[in-house]
């Protein structure tokens, strides 16, 4: 990746790691990563691990970027905005990973001139495997869409969408998702110990299951999930038995229903938190 940007992450927390290691691992210079956090504690951490620059202060760290990955909850993204907002006239691209909060409501609190990216990755991108669904607002360059999509990719995949409202369906299903998954692995451990496994070996058994059936559905080219479920059940036998279970408590309306509950917040959290106090 070209070192010439400087990158700045506001929140220095886990998706900030992520993403720094990311770019560090994929030959990105840490002389040109700059993180401020307001935890001194974290920001410590981080100079350690990766012997960045950092700050307290948010617009200092602004004025000497490029690049500008906010990295905090979206409860706090307006004020955040609202401190670094005098930046905008200088082309700087804004990198939002805050989940729900749109471009129009992070143009706004920028002064309303800003080229803005919204990212929602997930956490799988700590370990180089996240997913990331991006949308850019008109003002963003196809320069600024390439190398927001080069610092998204250090992490795993990124794929574009042209309809900001897909972020949401981004986040009920890759975002939320990885949660969805350890549910299931917890639900399937603790089964295990009912039907008399010990709790080491159940649990043991439930995630080397769920890593290997990941594995081959990614590594399985041409080949649907629904292709390789049917390869798995014979017919009349044990595992027949537990999808006619599964299908019997309609467990695909299950799914389907979390995912709209988890959509519909999405838009809530965006609609509440991005009106003016």
């Amino acid at each position: 990746m070209n070192n010439n940007n400087t990158i700045g992450f506001i929140g220095a927390g886990n998706m900030a790691y992520a993403l720094i290691s990311g770019l560090i691992e994929g030959g990105y210079s840490p002389n040109n990563i700059k993180a401020s956090d307001a935890s001194k504690d974290v920001l410590s951490l981080r100079n350690n691990q990766f012997n960045l620059e950092v700050f307290t202060d948010n617009l200092k760290l602004a004025s000497a970027c490029d690049v500008i990955v906010l990295a905090v909850k979206p409860q706090i993204l307006s004020s955040v905005c609202k401190e670094i907002a005098s930046i905008t006239e200088h082309n700087t691209l804004f990198i939002s990973i805050a989940a729900g909060i749109r471009s129009v409501d992070i143009n706004r609190w920028l002064g309303g001139k800003a080229s803005i990216v919204r990212a929602m990755p997930n956490t799988p991108a700590l370990l180089g495997k996240g997913a990331s669904g991006v949308y850019a607002n008109e003002l963003v360059s196809e320069k600024q869409r390439n190398l927001s999509k080069k610092i998204l990719d250090s992490v795993g995949i990124s794929f574009w969408v042209d309809d900001e409202l897909m972020l949401d369906a981004v986040t009920a299903l890759s975002g939320s998702g990885p949660a969805y998954f350890f549910l299931m692995v917890e639900s399937m451990a603790k089964a295990g110990v009912a039907l008399g496994l010990d709790n080491d070996t159940a649990q043991l058994l439930s995630i080397q299951t769920a890593l290997g059936a990941s594995m081959m559905a990614s590594n399985s080219e041409g080949t649907t999930p629904q292709q390789l479920r049917a390869n798995v059940t014979s017919p009349n036998g044990t595992t027949q038995a537990a999808i006619n279970s599964f299908q019997d408590q309609n467990f695909e309306m299950i799914v389907s229903h979390a995912m709209r509950a988890a959509f519909e917040r999405a838009r809530v959290i965006g609609s509440e938190l991005g009106e003016d106090e």
